[in-house]
């Protein structure tokens, strides 16, 4: 699930719409036991998930949200589903490895952890988080981080801009995928959303949190290279191959390593 780029959030009280979600063209699906479900139909909620889950085949691309680790519900979510035939956990809250490491013993081989840093505890702790082991990705808990900071931030949350470059800093260190970026509540404003991808994209991270299957397809062509970086791209490894092992220059500028790494990611992320 590296390479996902769309994950797509559905409540755990809502069977109904599992199946849908499923469909939704998303990359993968978590279903929230946390912040979907109130608490006095989270019991209920885990019990009809449990079941669900056990009528089904492998899902290698669910998730689920458990409640954090300070809350009730949460020894009793990690043994319901950590066994489960999932992807793995999506971990609120994440302050410390600890917290993951905590984790793993339920969990089966294959599963991964997905962390939720969203505390000001967490984000000092990004990169101690991102080395622990099981992790698949960092997730960005934007809105939850803006309230336990008491920030608030313009639309484009360029408040939050050094915090989401620590968070790629942090996966690139820990040689993990690049970061999930948080969730966009606006589900009817498709250029706004549209934005928020192209933000995240150029801050490094590789995937963004939707809550709407509205939002699927916009994230998931806006993490793809546009025309224009794939034209680049091809005239630059054209370049490449035309060079006969000489200096290498294409519109005026010398292609050097890093410029043709840059073009084989875009043809590599566009299947080419």
């Amino acid at each position: 699930m590296a390479g996902a780029r769309s994950y797509l959030f559905v409540p755990a009280n809502r069977p109904e719409r599992f199946s849908k979600a499923l469909a939704s063209g998303a990359d993968a699906v978590i279903v929230d036991m946390e912040d979907a479900v109130a608490p006095a139909a989270k019991v209920q909620a885990r019990d009809v998930l449990h079941d669900w889950l056990q009528a089904q085949g492998a899902l290698p691309n669910v998730w689920v949200r458990i409640n954090a680790a300070d809350t009730e519900w949460y020894a009793d979510d990690v043994r319901c589903f950590g066994p489960a035939n999932i992807a793995g956990l999506v971990l609120p809250k994440t302050e410390r490895s600890d917290d993951v490491d905590a984790l793993r013993p339920h969990m089966t081989a294959t599963q991964r952890v997905l962390p939720l840093v969203e505390t000001a505890m967490g984000m000092t702790q990004m990169r101690t988080i991102a080395s622990a082991a099981g992790v698949e990705r960092l997730a960005f808990g934007s809105i939850d981080l803006q309230v336990d900071l008491g920030v608030q931030c313009d639309e484009a949350e360029s408040e939050l801009t050094h915090l989401r470059l620590e968070m790629t800093i942090a996966s690139r260190l820990a040689r993990i995928a690049a970061p999930l970026d948080g969730v966009t509540t606006r589900i009817d404003d498709a250029p706004f959303l549209a934005a928020a991808v192209a933000r995240a994209r150029r801050l490094g991270f590789g995937a963004k949190l939707c809550i709407h299957p509205r939002q699927v397809a916009v994230v998931n062509q806006g993490f793809l290279p546009s025309a224009a970086e794939l034209e680049w791209a091809r005239a630059v490894m054209a370049a490449v191959a035309n060079a006969d092992g000489g200096a290498i220059a294409l519109d005026g500028r010398m292609i050097d390593k890093p410029v043709i790494m840059q073009a084989q990611a875009f043809l590599h992320q566009a299947g080419e």
